[in-house]
């Protein structure tokens, strides 16, 4: 069976108890160095740095019959790895428990309501701002090309509006959250973020 286990947004305190009880009992746990390093209770014989998906989709179809884990940042099926794992395996062969997503994590900090709020991600696209822009409310989990700044001018170009919320290492102790009007977003590097885009 592989599991396929949500971890949450990266402080040890938000992952869910289920996560310790599958690690107890798994062969082979599978994450990038950053995930491994939240678990220092598994064995280093068990832990396996995450490979390219074409590799993993090996590997999984190979050891299907063995418990394996595979570590997922905050929620599996909210833009993760969940997705892709239901394409390449019988889901009779998966098992996948949530975790908090950055997203959640960032509207509770803010207290913010989620309420009719569009959820998407910049990861490998460009993102359609003349349809995000309809809507009053948007999360974005960006990437290097389009990161807080870059969002911030296609709202300008469009002669637009908004506020945005900048979260960056959300939950770790470098969290770093910022509010800015799109014309007063720095140009500058992030870290790892998450993006709220409201009208007010």
């Amino acid at each position: 069976m592989i599991t396929v286990l949500g971890i949450g947004p990266g402080a040890p305190d938000l992952q869910l108890i289920k996560s310790r009880q599958v690690l107890t009992t798994a062969q082979v746990v599978i994450g990038s160095p950053r995930q491994l390093a939240l678990f220092p209770d598994v064995a280093s014989d068990k832990k396996m740095i995450l490979p390219h998906l074409p590799q993993l989709k090996i590997f999984l179809q190979k050891n299907q019959t063995k418990s394996v884990v595979l570590l997922a940042s905050g929620d599996p099926l909210l833009y993760g790895i969940g997705k892709w794992i239901q394409t390449v395996l019988p889901a009779d062969q998966i098992c996948i428990i949530p975790g908090i997503s950055s997203i959640q994590y960032f509207f509770n900090k803010l207290h913010l309501s989620m309420n009719d709020c569009y959820l998407t991600s910049s990861h490998g696209k460009n993102p359609n701002f003349d349809f995000l822009l309809l809507h009053d409310k948007v999360a974005m989990v960006t990437d290097q090309r389009w990161g807080p700044f870059q969002i911030a001018q296609a709202i300008l170009s469009r002669q637009q509006s908004r506020r945005l919320y900048i979260g960056e290492n959300l939950s770790y102790p470098t969290e770093k959250i910022s509010v800015y009007a799109a014309a007063a977003v720095p140009d500058r590097h992030y870290e790892m973020n998450v993006v709220i885009i409201t009208n007010a």
